[in-house]
C-alpha cells in the first residue's frame, strides 16, 4: 500500500454515474493486494488488513464523499453503504444499454474501428449490469445490419461460418485496408494516363562558378566563362564561392530557360487540352485524344436571335401614302366597255 498519494484509478464522484466501473477497479485492487476478505461477510481480517483497505476505498472516493463516510473505520460497512446509495445504477444503465445495442447498425458507422468502438462500449455495460452477449448475437447483429449494397459480401462471410467475434472484424478491418488503398491508386490520376514526370531540381537559386577544384589547397582552374580569382583567403572562413564571382553566359542561360519553361506552362495542346507541352510532343493516349476531340464538337460560335414580345410599330401619316407627279405613272390604259 505504498505511494497511497498516486491513485489506482478515476475516483467516484458524487453523483455515481461510473459507481459500477468503480467498483469493479476497487475489487480487482484489493484483491491484488490479498485485502478482498476485509469487504467480505463474517470476515476475520486482521486491524491492519482493515486499516489498509479502508484507506484504499478513501483514497478514490470524492472529498464529498470521503467527508461523508470519515468516521467509519470498517471497510466492510463502507463498501455496503456506497452498494446502497449507488446500487441502482445498475438499472439505471440497463435500459439505455438495451436500447443502444437494438439501435446498433452496422452501415451507420465510417469505418470498421468506429464500430467496433460502438458495439464494445455496449457489450460492456450490459455485462456490467449482469446481461451478457455472446459471439453468435455479435456475429449476427453485424452481419445482419450491413448496408444493402453489400449484400453478397455478407452472403459470402456467412459460408465462412465464423465462430468468434474476433474473427470477423479481423477480416472486415482487412477488407477495408484494401479497399481504401485501391481507391487512392484509383484516384491518383485518369485511367489510361501515364504518370507525371518531374524534370531534374532547379539549382538556379543557389550559387555555382566557372572554377574548377582541382584538389589542391587554393588552386582553381578556370572554366569555360571568364572568371577571376584572388586565391585562398588567409585568417577568415568563407566559403571558396564567396572568393570567386563567374562572368560567364550561365545566368542568362538560366533566366532563358526559366523564362521558357514559364511560357511551356502556359501552352495548351490542342490534340488532348493539356497544359505544359506542346501537340508535337504530346504524348496522350488515342482513345483520350478521341474523346477531347468528341467533347469539343458543337461547341462552335453561336448566334442568338432575341424576339421581344412587344416590337414597336411604324407610324404612318396619310402624307405618306400621296405620290408626287414625278412618281405617278400617266401612261395608264382604261380599260373599254
Amino acid at each position: 500500500m505504498a505511494h497511497m498519494s498516486k491513485r489506482e484509478f478515476d475516483v467516484l464522484d458524487l453523483s455515481g454515474q461510473k459507481y459500477l466501473e468503480w467498483k469493479v477497479d476497487s475489487l480487482a485492487h484489493l484483491k491484488a493486494n490479498a485485502l478482498e476478505n476485509t469487504i467480505a461477510e463474517n470476515n476475520s481480517a486482521t486491524p491492519q488488513n482493515k486499516a489498509k483497505a479502508i484507506i484504499f476505498l478513501r483514497h478514490h472516493l470524492h472529498e464529498s464523499l470521503k467527508s461523508e463516510y470519515l468516521l467509519g473505520d470498517d471497510p466492510k460497512e463502507l463498501w455496503d453503504n456506497l452498494q446502497e446509495r449507488y446500487g441502482h445504477q445498475q438499472k439505471v444503465l440497463l435500459p439505455k444499454a438495451q436500447y443502444d445495442w437494438i439501435n446498433l447498425r452496422f452501415q451507420d458507422y465510417k469505418s470498421v474501428s468506429d464500430y467496433n468502438y460502438a458495439l464494445f462500449q455496449i457489450t460492456s455495460k450490459l455485462k456490467l449490469c449482469g446481461q451478457k452477449v455472446t459471439d453468435a448475437e455479435t456475429l449476427e447483429k453485424t452481419l445482419s445490419t450491413m448496408h444493402v449494397s453489400n449484400v453478397l459480401l455478407q452472403e459470402q462471410y456467412r459460408q465462412k461460418h465464423f465462430q468468434k467475434y474476433s474473427d470477423l472484424i479481423s477480416v472486415l478491418l482487412f477488407a477495408e485496408t484494401n479497399t481504401d488503398i485501391l481507391m487512392r491508386n484509383h484516384n491518383m490520376r485518369p485511367t489510361g494516363c501515364s504518370p507525371v514526370s518531374f524534370g531534374p531540381p532547379n539549382h538556379g537559386s543557389k550559387h555555382e562558378s566557372n572554377a574548377t577544384h582541382s584538389g589542391a589547397r587554393g588552386h582553381f582552374k578556370r572554366g569555360r566563362g571568364i572568371g577571376r580569382y584572388n586565391g585562398p583567403s588567409r585568417g577568415n572562413k568563407q566559403s571558396s564561392s564567396s572568393f570567386y564571382k563567374g562572368k560567364g553566359k550561365q545566368n542568362r542561360h538560366q533566366t532563358k530557360s526559366s523564362t521558357k519553361s514559364s511560357e511551356k506552362a502556359k501552352v495548351t495542346c490542342f490534340k488532348c487540352g493539356t497544359l505544359g507541352h506542346w501537340a508535337n510532343k504530346c504524348r496522350t493516349p488515342r482513345h483520350l485524344i478521341d474523346l477531347y476531340k468528341s467533347s469539343l464538337k458543337g461547341k462552335n460560335v453561336e448566334t442568338n436571335y432575341v424576339n421581344e414580345n412587344d416590337p414597336p410599330m411604324p407610324t404612318f401619316n396619310v402624307s405618306d401614302f400621296y405620290m408626287d407627279d414625278n412618281e405617278m405613272n400617266t401612261n395608264i390604259v382604261m380599260g373599254e366597255k
